[in-house]
């Protein structure tokens, strides 16, 4: 039997991680539909990000608490945030979701709520 591989090419949307602000410091990059649910354990600390989608639609969605959690803001088309304190409501981020195509208010409620991210998205 004939084993089928599958190969992502996901380019948009780009989210670039920075450790230091002002888009300084070691860089991590995530491509496509992406939740990262815990930027501490993963990064230890991150201090500005450039996210890039050709789209309008894509969405940028921050929470102030890991697993999508707590009080949350929501960026649409390309966005570049040199400095991540406080960004939502005073707090920083401790867990993201990036969209190429629109996510609703609705929807990150619903992800709020459940903590589960919708199909074709990658959970890490």
């Amino acid at each position: 039997m004939e084993e089928i591989v599958t190969i992502s090419q996901e380019v948009f949307p780009r989210l670039f991680l920075y450790r230091d602000e002002n888009f300084r410091g070691r860089r991590f990059v995530w491509r496509g539909n992406v939740g990262l649910a815990n930027l501490d354990r993963l990064y230890d600390d991150i201090e500005s990000l450039r996210f890039f989608s050709p789209s309008a639609n894509a969405t940028l969605v921050l929470f102030t608490r890991p697993n999508f959690r707590g009080n949350f803001r929501i960026f649409r088309g390309t966005r570049n945030i040199a400095d991540l304190d406080d960004i939502i409501g005073g707090d920083d981020p401790e867990s993201l979701i990036i969209s190429r195509s629109r996510l609703t208010v609705a929807q990150v409620r619903n992800i709020r709520s459940t903590g589960n991210l919708p199909a074709g998205f990658r959970r890490v």
